[in-house]
């Protein structure tokens, strides 16, 4: 269910994210932006990586092996590399309210990050910096306020873009939720997608949307397209790829248990992104939990919970889209 809907429906389970935040930045001119999360208490999390080209910063903090146990920020950001700035902005906003690690009379700040490749959209001198990192936390509000669609990390995101931009349809970012039934326990995935294919209606044939045919409302159908392509001795450039998101949970997860979780959750992505993965994608999905339930739940089911959940995240991240000039959404593509 959307995040508003939780609210309103299951109010009480909110106080499981307690102290969690997530704020946008948008940045008009291209677009572009980020989408930052803030975890006043810390949290613990850990993350996968499946794309063959990531942009990342302290993913290796977040394996099960090593120390630090809670980050106290996480940040999806457009811009590729340059965008790895943001969490720079974001570690200064946490670190002016001695929100960190806590070192001596020192606060650091943990910030992992991960962007995607939007650098085609618009003007590409544009992209997210430490300000803007700055920004979106100063603009931070509840679960319960938060909204989704072409702003934040996912204002440049677009899809179907394997013959080139001008047959490409503008994307998202999508925020979905789920309460495992009988239980206190919430699972929200939040997915800016950015990928080279197209994206599907989960457990569907039906492409929302993709790289464009025509101006009928059909599509090419890229997977199909690319091995037929590969049959006629085709090469095909990947660019502009890259779907990123976050897993939140209040079940008490440790480190381990988390990067199981988000593995899992890639599964939603491949029902829902044909391809995905790619050698040119740095498809990244982090896992985090506020472990302020007290019930436990195998992570076998929280990480179906959640494939499910980032599948649905998605598809909302399509159907969410605004248009630009050229970049036609799923709710402008008719038949």
């Amino acid at each position: 269910m959307p995040l508003a809907a939780l609210a309103a429906e299951h109010p009480a389970l909110l106080a499981g994210f307690d102290g969690v935040a997530i704020g946008h930045d948008t940045d008009t001119r291209r677009p572009t932006g980020c989408t930052v999360f803030l975890f006043k208490h810390g949290v613990c999390a850990s993350a996968d990586v499946r794309g063959g080209a990531p942009g990342t910063r302290e993913i290796a903090l977040l394996e099960p092996v090593n120390t630090v146990s809670s980050i106290h920020g996480l940040v999806l950001s457009g811009g590729s590399a340059y965008g790895l700035d943001t969490a720079g902005g974001v570690m200064r906003w946490l670190a002016e309210r001695r929100i960190g690690f806590q070192l001596g009379h020192r606060v650091i700040p943990i910030v992992p990050a991960a962007v995607l490749y939007d650098l085609e959209v618009g003007e590409a001198e544009a992209y997210p910096d430490a300000q803007s990192g700055y920004r979106a936390c100063q603009r931070a509000a509840t679960l319960a306020e938060v909204q989704d669609g072409s702003m934040g990390a996912g204002a440049g995101a677009t899809a179907g873009k394997l013959f080139g931009m001008d047959r490409a349809m503008r994307s998202g970012i999508g925020m979905m939720a789920c309460v495992v039934p009988g239980t206190d326990v919430v699972v929200i995935a939040v997915v800016a997608a950015n990928p080279v294919g197209d994206i599907y209606a989960a457990q569907s044939p039906e492409i929302l949307a993709g790289a464009r045919a025509d101006e009928r409302g059909r599509f090419l159908h890229t997977t199909r397209s690319m091995i037929e392509a590969a049959e006629s001795g085709m090469q095909h450039l990947f660019a502009s790829n890259t779907t990123i998101g976050a897993i939140l949970t209040n079940a008490p997860l440790d480190k381990a248990q988390l990067q199981k979780v988000a593995q899992m959750g890639h599964d939603g992505l491949a029902r829902t992104i044909n391809p995905i993965h790619t050698p040119l994608d740095g498809d990244t999905l982090f896992a985090v939990s506020t472990a302020r339930s007290q019930t436990s739940l195998s992570v076998g089911l929280l990480g179906t919970v959640a494939a499910e959940t980032v599948a649905a995240a998605t598809v909302r991240a399509a159907m969410q889209a605004d248009s630009l000039p050229g970049l036609p959404c799923h709710r402008d593509w008719r038949v």
